[in-house]
């Protein structure tokens, strides 16, 4: 070899005085944080989303985490014999597969989520749009009926401020709560 090539430590504190004008900027602000695609299906990228979330809420940001997960229901969908369907790219969602988004995103996945989370030493709550009525939609309008399909109305932020106060990360599933109750 021929120069001096960095080593780790080098290359560590590089990375971190490249990365201070962000903290500076962020320190104290929430940030929301979108997860969803490729970095939810390979298991690389989720530990490293996961390492990132952690290390945004260490250097004092205050990140909180919706998530997707179309292709986890796709696959629980097929399983149980009931092919997805979908159009202009939004999911056709009628009461059944409603009920599988809602048991795939608000457990399989936002609890896999907060685990993974939980391993790189952050302290993640999950929740669904409903919690707290957290996420209040309405039903989508659409040239075509796309069932359970929202347009999100309202945001309820309480519980997201007093899980940051006490040090939790959110991590939300993109479900949410219509006027009735409904999902």
């Amino acid at each position: 070899m021929t120069g001096n090539p960095m080593s780790y430590t080098e290359e560590q504190a590089q990375i971190l005085v490249e990365a201070l004008p962000y903290i500076r900027e962020y320190y104290g602000k929430t940030l929301l944080v979108k997860y969803g695609g490729a970095a939810m299906i390979d298991d690389s990228l989720k530990q490293k989303v996961c390492q990132d979330i952690v290390l945004m809420h260490y250097v004092g940001m205050r990140p909180i985490l919706v998530h997707g997960g179309g292709p986890e229901v796709s696959e629980v969908m097929r399983r149980l014999g009931k092919e997805p369907a979908f159009v202009n790219g939004l999911r056709v969602t009628d009461e059944e597969t409603m009920e599988i988004v809602e048991m795939v995103l608000a457990g399989k996945t936002n609890k896999g989520i907060v685990a993974s989370i939980n391993q790189q030493g952050g302290k993640a709550v999950g929740l669904s749009g409903k919690d707290a009525n957290l996420i209040v939609a309405e039903k989508a309008q659409s040239s075509v009926d796309l069932g359970f399909v929202g347009e999100v109305k309202e945001i309820n932020t309480e519980i997201l401020d007093t899980l940051a106060s006490g040090g939790f990360i959110p991590v939300i599933s993109s479900v949410a709560i219509g006027s009735n109750g409904e999902s």
